[in-house]
């Protein structure tokens, strides 16, 4: 005969079996990257067995898009999980731009999870302001190491204006070492000490950005303008291998502590290729709206959430990605900065049909202006005055313009992207960076 004392406790045993710890969250990003730089995604000459392994794992995002053609827009996207142009963030932050950033009163995914009771760490490239008063550690991380700039020598840790910016927290620090291992070093050593509590760590790698410096070569420094030398073979390729194992020691680690498992882990890039990468099949690179500057590898491991060696064809963006993190871990946007992004679980677990999002994108400076907007297989985009239709169901590459045949679809697209300009216009950002 069982006491009520032993009833109670058994009768809990389904309860707390069923219920699930925190997720831990691992946010990776990769900068420049090609859309077929890796291996699950079509690179036949690049070796990335551990990018690969996460996809077998967890789901691919074929249709995943940056929010921007450039680093800042897209880092402010993801970590917002709005639109950049909402901030004044449209374009990269030149080196040495001063007094402009994201301002520490607007919320990222960071600081909600903080609130939370996460660890929150940072290792890699900000780029979302030069000084610390715009840096990680005012909008939510516990920890940051790594460079504020848009890019340095992967050496001497300079930036292309020969100004040093590598950082712990807010502090200038001198570090010896190649960048990607210095930052893989760091998240070890994060890992080590905070495995056992909820965590978010955010590795956003400044490579494969130029200068094109490859791995062991440590007398390899460079100066202006020999930083966009390079090959794809001898500087590339061993560039992003050793992101590649990077990567595969970050995921030991969490698997010694057990904790691989309950940890939701994204991976993508922050906007299209360049130079030495590898975007097909998509038109252009980098800094342009064509399929080749925005469409970008995700990849998205959570096992039993997310299925295994599944491919999605959900129109994403980058700031989705902070919508589904939120989502995972349980909290709530604040009312008055409600996420422009939409969390991906309920389509990625199979709950909800894959759905029809219309995307918006913009470039506009002084010397070129392009905008563009995707709605279900339809892409619009007007480049310098003029408008261009593409049907991305049967014309990956953007060579069949069908602007003049289908009018009506591209008037609707058109009339979407104005709409869009006139909510922006109606909320406009407290600085506009030109």
């Amino acid at each position: 005969m069982w006491t009520r004392r032993q009833f109670l406790r058994a009768a809990a045993v389904p309860a707390l079996a069923q219920a699930r710890p925190k997720p831990n969250v691992l946010l990776i990003l990769i900068d420049d990257m090609g859309y077929a730089d890796i291996g699950c995604f079509g690179a036949k000459d690049i070796l990335t067995p551990n990018i690969d392994r996460l996809a077998r794992e967890g789901t691919k995002l074929t249709d995943c898009y940056s929010n921007g053609p450039v680093c800042t827009p897209t880092r402010c996207g993801l970590m917002t999980g709005r639109y950049q142009q909402r901030f004044g963030l449209e374009w990269a932050l030149s080196p040495g731009q001063k007094g402009y950033g994201l301002e520490p009163h607007n919320n990222t995914i960071a600081r909600y999870l903080k609130a939370a009771g996460y660890k929150t760490a940072m290792f890699g490239k900000w780029h979302l302001g030069y000084e610390p008063e715009f840096g990680p550690n005012r909008h939510g991380f516990d920890e940051f190491y790594g460079l504020l700039s848009g890019n340095v020598d992967h050496y001497s840790h300079k930036e292309i204006n020969n100004e040093d910016d590598w950082f712990e927290n807010t502090t200038p620090v001198k570090a010896a070492g190649y960048s990607t291992e210095l930052l893989r070093d760091r998240a070890l050593r994060f890992l080590d000490a905070n495995a056992a509590s909820p965590f978010f760590l955010y590795l956003p790698f400044n490579s494969v950005h130029w200068p094109f410096q490859a791995p062991g070569r440590s007398d390899d420094v460079r100066q202006r303008p020999t930083w966009f030398n390079g090959s794809r073979e001898k500087d590339y390729k061993p560039m992003l291998e050793a992101i590649d194992n990077a990567i595969g020691q970050v995921l030991a680690k969490l698997e010694s502590k057990g904790v691989l498992d309950n940890t939701l882990i994204i991976f993508t890039n922050d906007n299209g290729g360049e130079r030495l990468s590898d975007n097909r099949p998509f038109f252009h690179h980098k800094g342009t709206l064509w399929e080749g500057g925005i469409r970008v590898p995700g990849i998205v491991r959570w096992p039993g959430r997310v299925p295994a060696g599944a491919i999605s064809a959900q129109a994403c963006a980058s700031m989705d990605f902070a919508a589904t993190i939120a989502d995972a871990c349980g909290v709530e946007p604040d009312a008055s900065q409600p996420f422009d992004g939409i969390s991906l679980l309920p389509i990625l677990e199979g709950k909800q049909a894959v759905k029809e999002r219309t995307l918006f994108w913009r470039i506009n400076r002084m010397n070129r202006k392009q905008t563009a907007c995707r709605r279900g297989r339809w892409k619009w985009i007007n480049d310098s005055g003029f408008d261009q239709l593409y049907d991305l169901s049967k014309d990956l590459a953007e060579r069949k313009d069908l602007a003049y045949t289908n009018p009506k679809m591209t008037a609707e697209l058109a009339a979407a992207y104005a709409e869009w300009e006139s909510m922006l216009a109606k909320n406009p950002p407290p600085k506009v960076i030109a």
